[in-house]
């Protein structure tokens, strides 16, 4: 039996949402595990794990599976998205490129 990453309760609680919605807009549109599959072009059994808050599941295969079925998951204009995700760039090009932890000092002063 393999161990299992400890997610917190908020991931947990996150994922089960996404996943709701997901079969929700999927069922409300009526379209089965199948075709949503074959539009995502991935198999039926990652669409029902997708579907039941798999954690194990490619974030990729997650975001295109909410597209396809209709969950808002950020802006729905393209332009809006782009303008955020340049807005980041920007933001991250100012920041250093790699995050050290902070020196600690020796104190050696006896």
């Amino acid at each position: 039996m393999t161990e299992q990453h400890p997610y917190s309760r908020a991931t947990r609680e996150t994922m089960a949402l996404l996943a709701s919605q997901i079969r929700l807009h999927r069922t409300e549109k009526g379209m089965t595990a199948g075709e949503v599959a074959t539009r995502a072009g991935v198999s039926r059994g990652l669409v029902q794990r997708i579907e039941k808050g798999d954690p194990g599941c490619r974030i990729g295969a997650v975001l295109e599976v909410a597209h396809i079925v209709g969950v808002p998951l950020f802006s729905e204009d393209p332009h809006e998205r782009q303008r955020s995700l340049k807005q980041i760039e920007d933001k991250l090009a100012l920041l250093p490129a790699r995050v050290r932890p902070p020196r600690r000092s020796i104190d050696d002063d006896f």
